[in-house]
């Protein structure tokens, strides 16, 4: 007898076809039994299929922020008392950037020391004026903070936007850095 039952089991392994026979059996079985576990006209614990119909809420939307931690504050400019403003210096600085016509080069480096810190002096030197791709401020500077001592002041020239780094150094507004968008 167990020899038979061992011909049986070997015999039934070794085809293909019983294989796959015997693996939808167990596939069958499983569905008919999760079937039955869920009741019979469908309503257990099932999982939603498809989109929602309407958005899930999980809070009241009247009760407000719950959030623990809030934005940062905006930074304020502000200018020691008997110094310039940071306003000032930038326009004062562009004005002397665009002043480039009939001017030497360390006449117009000069003009520039006043509002500029010294690692922008150092980077300036030796620039030719006539390289400037503005001749004229057209505008007010408009200044963005970032932090207490550290904004961005743009102004409108004659061919686009002079983006300047603003920083505080000795207690003062000073230029640190120039760029120069097209406009």
């Amino acid at each position: 007898m167990r020899r038979a039952l061992e011909r049986l089991v070997v015999g039934v392994f070794r085809s293909r076809v019983w294989v796959a026979v015997a693996l939808g059996m167990a596939i069958f079985g499983i569905v008919a039994l999760a079937r039955l576990v869920s009741g019979p006209d469908g309503t257990g614990d099932e999982v939603p299929r498809g989109a929602p119909v309407r958005p899930l809420v999980t809070i009241d939307p009247g009760t407000g922020d719950d959030g623990v931690v809030s934005p940062p504050p905006q930074p304020s400019i502000k200018a020691r008392p008997g110094t310039p403003a940071p306003e000032t210096v930038a326009r004062a600085f562009a004005a002397a950037w665009v002043d480039h016509q009939d001017v030497s080069a360390e006449d117009w480096h000069a003009a520039l020391l006043p509002h500029s810190t010294a690692a922008l002096a150092d980077k300036l030197s030796g620039v030719d004026p006539a390289v400037v791709p503005a001749s004229r401020v057209t505008g007010d500077p408009a200044l963005t903070p970032y932090a207490e001592g550290l904004a961005d002041a743009t102004v409108p020239v004659d061919s686009g936007r002079l983006r300047l780094r603003m920083v505080t150094s000795s207690d003062r507004w000073l230029v640190d850095g120039v760029d120069w968008e097209r406009a």
